[in-house]
């Protein structure tokens, strides 16, 4: 069993807990990608026309004698429709909005993958490789008391106090334009993703921390692959609450 130290809301050390044996799961980028790429194939909107379109018009062939191709061509006009390879016509092959295009991943490899990136967020180098930054030589895990925090203010402060509140800064300076048409269409910058705070259950914490730029915060039972490795990195700089360990067992 891995020990680590539990530290109270003036940033000291109050306590040991051993770790539970999912953070002793070996690390598999392979799996953590594959999972992350099929949880986000989940999401992907269904892409198509509708089955009948370009083949609800007027159009009907002239027939012979004409002079000119007998392809279906709209009442009172002379211009072609309905058929693939004339201009005007439909699309011989649409893509087809029933088609499945998630990503399948084996319930076993999905598991592993998971507790995986679990493990990750309490190994310091992987961590420190994925680019984030805190003062303190190990990571820990906070006391129950963080949960009732119910201002960002007072979250602030806490972060100042365990040094990790560097790592919020570089997130809020990353904030970037995004790149390309998504400027246009809701999404128009890209933001960096800093602390990950994983609580026991549902607590006041979970509002004042979402005003922090990059920090998500969920309950434990929440939890998913992608709050753990976003963009399909693992590592992420990840603080539990005590009850959040005790629970974390559970289900997984």
């Amino acid at each position: 069993m891995t020990k680590t130290k539990v530290i109270d809301l003036s940033g000291n050390e109050k306590d040991n807990i051993e770790l539970p044996e999912i953070f002793n799961e070996p690390y598999r980028p392979d799996l953590i990608k594959k999972a992350v790429l099929s949880l986000q194939s989940t999401r992907y909107q269904p892409y198509g026309p509708r089955l009948y379109s370009g083949m609800e018009t007027s159009a009907h062939s002239w027939g012979s004698g004409r002079g000119v191709a007998q392809i279906p061509r709209i009442s009172n006009g002379s211009r072609a429709a309905r058929v693939p390879q004339a201009v005007g016509g439909r699309r011989a092959h649409p893509p087809k909005p029933e088609k499945d295009v998630t990503e399948k991943i084996n319930k076993k490899e999905k598991r592993i993958a998971f507790r995986s990136a679990i493990a990750a967020t309490m190994n310091y180098d992987i961590v420190k490789k994925r680019g984030h930054r805190f003062e303190n030589e190990g990571l820990f895990v906070a006391d129950d008391s963080l949960e009732e925090l119910t201002r960002t203010k007072e979250l602030v402060n806490y972060l100042n106090n365990v040094g990790v509140y560097s790592d919020v800064l570089r997130a809020k300076e990353g904030r970037k334009i995004r790149a390309g048409k998504g400027k246009g269409r809701g999404r128009k910058y890209r933001q960096r993703k800093s602390i990950l705070i994983v609580t026991g259950s549902q607590a006041p914490l979970l509002k004042s921390a979402r005003n922090l730029p990059g920090v998500d915060a969920v309950p434990v039972d929440s939890l998913n692959i992608e709050h753990l490795a976003p963009g399909t990195h693992a590592g992420r700089l990840t603080i539990w609450t005590e009850s959040a360990i005790s629970n974390l067992e559970r289900g997984i």
